[in-house]
Order: structure tokens, then C-alpha cells, then sequence
């Protein structure tokens, strides 16, 4: 992980299933898309809108990336259904996990999320009792069992009501230079 932030590959899997109707993955992808810089997006429910996952050509992009980064509105408590079948499709046995299975060890992995509700909510004592971290440890264990470094959560929360255009604008500059900078494993 000394190596260069800026000359490793990363790699974005965008999970929304109706990013045309979203205020902050909307802005987050298009700001990615407007800077110079290897970074490789790929949109699954544009990609896949039948749910037939491409399982080799998935797995080869991940083998070829250093930084990984699951970009998704939480859904649930969770991720969007479309991102949850990618992640059981490819994470597959011997392949990131158990015998031979460390294709993606030591690669560092991170999750951007959005919440409907705002961070007040995500609290112990929110309306949710529980911390954003909290619900997201599920994503941190699967980066964990893969052998990878599970990096920081970068979240803008309060995607239900209109996130003003300057925090938004904001968020998304913050948002690459999440993407780019040096992270402290979590």
C-alpha cells in the first residue's frame, strides 16, 4: 500500500437501480467522470438489467484493480438486491476465498454510501439505535473474510430530502478525493 495513490488502479461498482431519479450518486458518478485519472465505473444495473452477471469478466476487473470501491444507496439497512447478487455471483469459492482463494487479498476495498434518512438517525441514540458502521459491518466482514483492507466509509445522508447544490457539489469533490488519497485501513 505505499504505492502511489495516483498510478493505482481503482475500480467503482455502482449499485443504483434508478441513478437517473438520484440527487447524490447522480453527482458522485458524474464528478468521477469529469476528472482525469484511472478510475473504471462500472454500472450494474446499466450493465446487467436482465441480472445475468458476466462472473469471468467481473473477476478479471477486480484482479486488475488495486483500490475497490462499492458505491450504493443503503436499501434496508443494506445494499441494493442487484449488488448483493454481484457479490455472491462473483465472491465465489477458491476464487476470493477458501483454498486458492486470493484473488483479491491485500487489495484495498471501501464502501460510498447514501442514506434516506439523515446521520442524526444513525445513532445509538437516533432514531435507528444504531451507527451507519454498525449496519454496514456485514460489507466490512466480507472485505475481511477476502483478505482485502477495508478502508474508511465515505456517506452523504439525507438523500430523502433535496440536499442543497453547494453540499452536494461539495460532497462529490470530497467523494473523489476519496477515491484518490491515501486511506487509512479501518
Amino acid at each position: 500500500m505505499s504505492e502511489n495513490i495516483m498510478s493505482q488502479k481503482t475500480l467503482v461498482i455502482l449499485a443504483h437501480p434508478n441513478l437517473a431519479g438520484s440527487q447524490i450518486n447522480a453527482a458522485w458518478r458524474t464528478r468521477l467522470e469529469e476528472a482525469s485519472g484511472p478510475v473504471t465505473i462500472r454500472d450494474l444495473y446499466q450493465l446487467y438489467p436482465d441480472w445475468n452477471i458476466d462472473v469471468a469478466a467481473e473477476q478479471a476487473l477486480l484482479e486488475s484493480h488495486e483500490r475497490i470501491f462499492l458505491q450504493f444507496p443503503v436499501y434496508w439497512y443494506s445494499s441494493p438486491p442487484l449488488l448483493k447478487k454481484w457479490l455472491d455471483d462473483v465472491l465465489t469459492y477458491g476464487w476470493a476465498y477458501g483454498p486458492g482463494g486470493d484473488r483479491l487479498a491485500h487489495k484495498e476495498i471501501g464502501l460510498v454510501v447514501s442514506t434516506g434518512s439523515p446521520e442524526a438517525a444513525y445513532q445509538t441514540d437516533g432514531r435507528l439505535g444504531h451507527t451507519l458502521d454498525e449496519l454496514l459491518r456485514p460489507f466490512e466482514q466480507t472485505v475481511r473474510l477476502v483478505g482485502a483492507h477495508y478502508l474508511p466509509v465515505f456517506a452523504l445522508q439525507g438523500a430523502n430530502h433535496v440536499i442543497p447544490a453547494d453540499q452536494l457539489s461539495r460532497s462529490a469533490n470530497d467523494y473523489l478525493g476519496h477515491v484518490r488519497a491515501p486511506c487509512e485501513v479501518a
